[in-house]
């Protein structure tokens, strides 16, 4: 026995679940249900209490930050009035950058806080782009799936279309000229006007068979009944999908015109995610940089738009819990809000829609009958034009080209009628919406909560990030200690932090005495481990000469230079003066 082809099922997941498990209050704090009713001011109130908890966390963040803030000013207000009696203190014990022990703990702790808080954000950042490619690729397979079912619907109108202009065009054409050919035989006559009362009788049970049928769809019908080949369907992808423009909600309802409105809403939700996402990057990134490079101005800056990051985060959380929790509202029973929504815009009969939207094995198609009725009057026609090939075309011989004509239209009728009984058949609709409610119930609703996830996540890492920030700024040295930094530095750049702060701390309490001292006599050369030069101890001329002794203490003239020597020296000169020049280091 071979194997049935199983319908997709569809179930809630348990995130689904899990959600639409949450208890509702409206806003005199009364439960309600948890239908979906996006049009019910009560459903609206829910949400709206829901949401509420956002502003709630967000007023809380506020405060935290309000007491933090407050608490800096008290503690700095302190540490001005201290800061005289601990100043020698904390140079005593200070580290390399200045700072004392526990001066330097204190900082040092709100710096990695501040690091700490900036790195969640990034994880926090990391999460929303990927919730945002995850609700990004169920929107599209939404709206993928519903071209795709409004591509078979416009096929299925254009197939009906097709089969009725067909037959009405057969019976204004030929079948009018065989009845003039054969108005003197009444056999031949009555099986011409039993083929138009079938085709009429086909056109009848054709425009019975509705599937939410809109005259705004341009390019379903066809006035002039030149299109009667079988329709080739191309894929949806190619096709495009024709939006009335008469209004902005058309009537009826299509797939087509929902498919396109998400899709415009879909660009500016994602692109919106994207640059709240990359504000959020380039403030966490920069407060970094700030922290690195001790640059105050750029942290106020970065102060200024992580208020504004704030506000967005507990903002965009607030619209993501409520846009989950309807979510989950919807896809715990969709084929309930599907069914009365689609009946009430579009008036199809709720036999047609639970055939579609559940394909049950059990149940029939509810064109079934219109469907073998019209096809038992396509074979009773193509029996009488067979009738009448066999038996009229010998004695009326002019008939043939009308006769030819007919079979062709009935040939072209049969195709379309073929492939319209297989679109009518729930499995492809089915199948669409299903991919429809794997796409929006699935990978939306696991991007919403990762989406929400990232907005609880970055409100409270840039509440911590204000709440740190001014007890980084206690830390960067004022404008006047670089100034006086930059000076000594500009005396000595290898001198020290900490032998600067020194060297500034002994001019104040006293004036140290220089390191060389040039009295003359008095002067005593330090320790040397080099071995002394072996020198005679009386020279030639009887002065003592090569001692080992500083030149200060040799109690000796400067040596004398010859005028050779001062040409030399300065051959630029063209009348040198030797006596000058003899006399120029005499005592």
């Amino acid at each position: 026995m071979a194997a049935m082809i199983t319908v997709p099922s569809y179930s809630p997941s348990i995130w689904v679940r899990m959600c639409h498990a949450l208890p509702r209050l409206d806003l005199s704090m009364q439960m309600r249900d948890n239908i979906f009713a996006p049009d019910s001011w009560e459903y609206q109130q829910t949400l709206l209490v829901l949401s509420s908890l956002s502003a709630i966390a967000l007023i809380i963040s506020l405060l935290v930050v309000l007491s933090f803030l407050i608490h800096y000013c008290c503690c700095q207000r302190g540490d001005r009035s201290e800061g005289s009696e601990e100043e020698e203190d904390d140079e005593d014990g200070s580290t390399g950058h200045g700072y004392s022990g526990k001066k330097g703990r204190g900082i040092c702790c709100v710096t990695w806080v501040a690091v700490a808080a900036v790195t969640v954000c990034c994880v926090a950042i990391g999460i929303g782009f990927y919730g945002n490619s995850e609700a990004n690729d169920g929107m599209y397979q939404l709206t993928s799936s519903l071209l795709t079912a409004n591509y078979t619907l416009a096929s299925i109108d254009l197939l009906i279309s097709d089969t009725i202009n067909g037959l009405q065009l057969s019976i204004t054409g030929p079948l009018t000229s065989m009845e003039e050919m054969f108005s003197g035989s009444k056999p031949f006559l009555v099986s011409t006007r039993n083929c138009r009362r079938l085709s009429e009788n086909v056109i009848n049970l054709l425009s019975s068979i509705s599937l939410a049928r809109s005259s705004d769809v341009v390019g379903l019908g066809n006035d002039s009944g030149a299109s009667i080949t079988p329709l080739t369907p191309v894929p949806p992808s190619v096709v495009p999908t024709v939006v009335p423009t008469s209004s902005l909600l058309p009537n009826p309802f299509t797939p087509g015109w929902a498919a396109n409105t998400m899709m415009v809403n879909e660009d500016y939700r994602w692109l919106s995610y994207v640059l709240l996402l990359l504000l959020d990057l380039i403030v966490c990134l920069f407060i970094l940089l700030g922290l690195a490079k001790q640059a105050r101005w750029l942290l106020i800056l970065m102060t200024v738009l992580a208020w504004l990051a704030l506000f967005l985060s507990w903002g965009s959380l607030g619209l993501e819990t409520a846009t989950v929790v309807a979510l989950s509202d919807f896809c715990s029973e969709p084929n309930m809000f599907v069914l009365n929504s689609t009946q009430i815009t579009t008036g199809t009969s709720s036999d047609v829609l639970d055939y579609y939207l559940t394909c049950s094995r059990s149940m029939n198609s509810p064109f079934q009958q219109l469907l073998t009725q019209s096809q038992r009057a396509l074979s009773n026609i193509h029996t009488h034009l067979s009738s009448l090939d066999r038996n009229a075309l010998p004695q009326f011989p002019k008939a043939e080209k009308s006769l030819r004509e007919i079979q062709q239209i009935l040939n072209s009728t049969e195709g379309n009628f073929h492939q319209l009984v297989a679109l009518l058949n729930c499995r492809g609709l089915n199948k669409d919406y299903i991919d429809s409610l794997k796409g929006l119930c699935y990978d939306g609703m696991e991007g919403l909560l990762y989406l929400s996830l990232y907005s609880f996540l970055s409100g409270l890492a840039f509440t911590a990030i204000l709440c740190s920030l001014p007890g980084a700024w206690r830390s960067f040295p004022s404008e006047s200690e670089e100034y006086d930094d930059s000076d000594s530095e500009s005396e000595d750049p290898f001198t020290s932090h900490q032998a600067r702060r020194q060297a500034s701390s002994g001019s104040q309490r006293g004036a140290m005495a220089p390191f060389y001292n040039y009295p003359g006599a008095g002067w005593t050369p330090p320790f040397s481990s080099a071995p002394p030069l072996p020198t005679p101890n009386v020279s030639s001329n009887g002065n003592p000469g090569y001692e080992i002794l500083p030149l200060t203490d040799r109690q000796s003239p400067p040596p004398s230079y010859s005028p050779s020597m001062l040409t030399g020296y300065g051959g630029n000169q063209s009348h040198p003066n030797p006596s000058h020049s003899r006399n120029l280091y005499s005592r």
